[in-house]
């Protein structure tokens, strides 16, 4: 999908994964993808150009393997000068843990560069013991 580069894109995107994908894995799980992609979406929105038109690009992929489900977050701006990287965050700052719980909930994340811009990916692996549920890594 494709939403503002704005705060209200955020909005959209949650909006509309838990929709998607309600009866597809746990609640639980279910609200770490939203908490992810929040995350994903308003970093974009605040620190990275928006594409041509003004908008980021919001994915989704969800996976049956044996295992069970497995999801992958994908979100894609104009790109920014320095990129997404953890960086240590002050107990008193306001702002500076975004990707500290998307490195929590994911099982893993990573970034991708092409001519366009950026996009940053969260993957959600299945829960070894319970097929067919997601939990974060």
């Amino acid at each position: 999908m494709v939403v503002p580069h704005h705060a209200s894109g955020a909005r959209a995107a949650r909006h509309r994964l838990a929709a998607e994908l309600a009866e597809a894995v746990s609640a639980a799980v279910l609200a770490d993808l939203v908490a992810v992609l929040a995350e994903l979406v308003g970093n974009a929105v605040r620190h990275a150009d928006p594409l041509p038109g003004g908008v980021v690009r919001v994915a989704w992929r969800l996976r049956t393997t044996p295992e069970g489900a497995q999801v992958r977050l994908q979100v894609t701006d104009g790109g920014a000068g320095g990129g997404p990287r953890i960086r240590p965050a002050d107990a008193d700052a306001a702002d500076g843990r975004g990707l500290h719980i998307v490195s929590g909930l994911a099982s893993r994340w990573g970034v991708e560069r092409d001519g366009l811009g950026q996009s940053v990916w969260a993957d959600f692996d299945p829960v070894p013991d319970r097929p067919g549920l997601l939990t974060a890594g």
